[in-house]
């Protein structure tokens, strides 16, 4: 629970103290020598999502195998298969000036809620499963490009979930494991708001 809070702090922390420096350039100002040095105005982007997945249509992060409901049926203590899902991406670039202006680290965070077996017990049950994250750095190249190393950590499971749950259990593996990428980033287009 300590690196959930940290997660969830250290954005807000970093935001009180972007704040605190001097006040972002005048409107219109797109001149990077205006920037504050560390913290500009524009430090954070990111998103985040809430997902319902209906019934019959769980997510499976792969932690229970699909015939769970074989180990118990509906008492299966492998239950593992999600109903909500809480996402979403931050990424942050705190220097506005500079060489370093165009390097950002970023994190993925996705939670998962949910009590259900396929084809076994169907519940509207918000009980946490786990975190699925990664984090990485990125260097901005030039039009819309940018050079990302990211790093996939295993599933952490949550709560009294955090134990083997019987012979359907698969481990904290995820669907694809921990693995580290290389990477190229591209974006483009501009949003309309």
């Amino acid at each position: 629970m300590k690196k959930l809070a940290w997660i969830l702090a250290f954005p807000v922390l970093a935001s009180v103290l972007g704040r605190a420096q001097s006040a972002p350039p005048a409107s219109g100002s797109t001149n990077a020598a205006q920037e504050r040095m560390f913290l500009p105005s524009d430090t954070f982007w990111g998103w985040a999502q809430f997902d319902l997945a209906p019934p019959h249509n769980e997510i499976d992060p792969n932690l229970c195998a699909g015939n769970a409901g074989q180990y118990g049926g509906v008492n299966a203590p492998c239950s593992l298969f999600a109903r909500y899902m809480l996402s979403g991406m931050l990424e942050a670039r705190p220097f506005g000036r500079g060489p370093l202006r165009r390097f950002m680290v970023f994190g993925a965070p996705s939670f998962l809620f949910g009590k259900t077996i396929p084809k076994t017990l169907y519940t509207w049950s918000p009980d946490a499963i786990g975190i699925e994250h990664s984090w990485g750095v990125g260097i901005f190249i030039a039009k819309g490009f940018e050079f990302r190393v990211t790093q996939h950590f295993l599933f952490d499971r949550l709560g009294a979930r955090n134990t083997n749950l019987g012979p359907a259990d698969l481990g904290n593996n995820g669907p694809w494991g921990r693995y580290v990428t290389v990477g190229v980033h591209k974006s483009f287009g501009t949003r309309r708001w």
